[in-house]
């Protein structure tokens, strides 16, 4: 690590989640993991700690300081929950489901009729959690997949959840996203800024990301410091 590159603590949360209707059946999505475990793989690289929480997904898990590997929306929760105090910057990455079956069944349901009804009910909100519940107070990333309307549906979730970074791309397109090796994403920041990244491998993108989050970090402890100083100043 460079001598003026200081270590700092991610949470990088990755992947699907799965909700289970019966012992062989879940609720899930498209998401394969492979940006969440790039992003935790460039904080590695660049001398930082990581701790990985993963739904289920066929990737190795880099050699993380901590990786926990979970299942449902509210496993997820409970991991984050334990966890993220510790960290400078917490990446929610994972595509967390929004519902989970009402019930589960304990057998395998039968095919006996032509329609079948599911009862859903929501699942909690990991992301919007972070700062009132889990009283986080570092560099929060969130990731939005959007399929219309990118940048005013990044900028509401940006401000509704209380981002410091929003990163969005457009799942729609069939080259970029759900399980390709390859993304393309435009970074908003909360004070209104905006960067776009080019289409590139998922691994150079989250590179850019980590360096961008670095950033955010050392300006959060500067004016901190800064701010720490004029109040000793003043009390002396």
């Amino acid at each position: 690590m460079s001598e003026d590159r200081k270590r700092m603590r991610f949470l990088v949360t990755a992947g699907p989640t799965r909700e289970p209707i019966d012992p062989v059946r879940f609720l899930s999505n498209r998401s394969s993991g492979k940006m969440g475990y790039a992003l935790a793989l460039a904080a590695l690289n660049r001398g930082h700690e990581v701790v990985l929480i993963s739904g289920p997904v066929a990737l190795k898990s880099p050699a993380v300081a901590e990786s926990i590997s979970v299942e449902t929306a509210l496993e997820m929760f409970a991991a984050v929950e334990s966890r993220i105090q510790s960290a400078d910057a917490a990446i929610f990455c994972a595509a967390v489901a929004d519902y989970r079956p009402v019930s589960v069944a304990e057998e395998k349901i039968k095919k006996t009729a032509d329609h079948m009804q599911l009862e859903l009910t929501r699942n909690p909100d990991i992301l919007g959690s972070a700062r009132e519940q889990f009283g986080f107070r570092g560099i929060l990333v969130g990731f939005a997949a959007e399929t219309n309307d990118l940048e005013s549906h990044a900028r509401g979730k940006l401000r509704r959840k209380g981002c410091d970074l929003l990163v969005a791309n457009d799942v729609s397109r069939s080259d970029i996203g759900f399980g390709s090796e390859k993304n393309e994403v435009t970074l908003f920041f909360s004070d209104g800024d905006r960067l776009h990244l080019a289409c590139a491998s998922k691994q150079e993108i989250a590179e850019e990301v980590i360096r961008e989050i670095e950033k955010l970090i050392e300006d959060r402890k500067g004016a901190s410091e800064k701010a720490s100083s004029i109040e000793l100043n003043q009390a002396e």
